[in-house]
């Protein structure tokens, strides 16, 4: 399998699923500005949506988007326990979060990091995204990781998109449950290796 990943973007949370599975996966860095492959290779190719991460199968066929591709990773080595098994209500509990990151947090975070959105607008995102971390902030107290003690998929994912906090002037600091969670993630011995390898450490 090959994960095409930009460093620090979305694509981190399927970087470190797959090594939390340690599933042997190639890596194709991306340059998300000029939609070209490290190897030269047109990126609107490989995903014509243009967006990573996307992950190519060893038959070929290519999944896109993040939530999907960590849960198809999990489920190749259920072993690992980072997804519940389907049909559980856990497994729909890790969808609900997934769902809550990518369309809560993950879009929040978007036309702040755009150049051409008005500023008016990127002060009522940042306000968003607060409210969602005072939110969160009450649902981690207590807990390991967003099932209790437990590191899912959805930690992965989650843990990419606070990182990017401080690219736009939040300070996680403010949310002590918060701020706790990401340096236990962050201390994960295979996160560690995921961010070392995108040159993030």
């Amino acid at each position: 399998m090959k994960l095409y990943f930009a460093p620090g973007a979305c694509s981190l949370s399927p970087h470190i699923v797959a090594r939390e599975t340690g599933l042997p996966i190639d890596l194709e860095q991306v340059d998300n500005r000029e939609k070209k492959t490290k190897a030269g290779k047109d990126y609107w190719s490989v995903n014509p949506k243009g967006q990573v991460p996307a992950l190519q199968l060893d038959n070929g066929e290519m999944l896109t988007e993040g939530p999907v591709i960590v849960q198809y990773l999990a489920d190749q080595k259920p072993g690992a326990g980072l997804v519940p098994p389907a049909g559980s209500m856990d497994r729909y509990r890790v969808q609900e979060w997934l769902n809550f990151i990518t369309s809560e947090l993950h879009k929040s975070f978007g036309p702040v990091f755009r150049p051409t959105t008005p500023d008016a607008y990127k002060v009522i995102s940042k306000e968003n995204i607060g409210k969602r971390f005072d939110w969160l902030d009450k649902q981690l107290k207590g807990r390991s990781y967003l099932m209790g003690d437990k590191f899912t998929v959805a930690d992965a994912y989650l843990f990419t998109v606070l990182r990017w906090s401080s690219r736009i002037d939040i300070d996680v600091g403010k949310w002590p449950n918060l701020k706790a969670y990401m340096d236990r993630v962050a201390a994960r011995p295979k996160v560690q290796e995921a961010l070392k390898a995108e040159g993030l450490s």
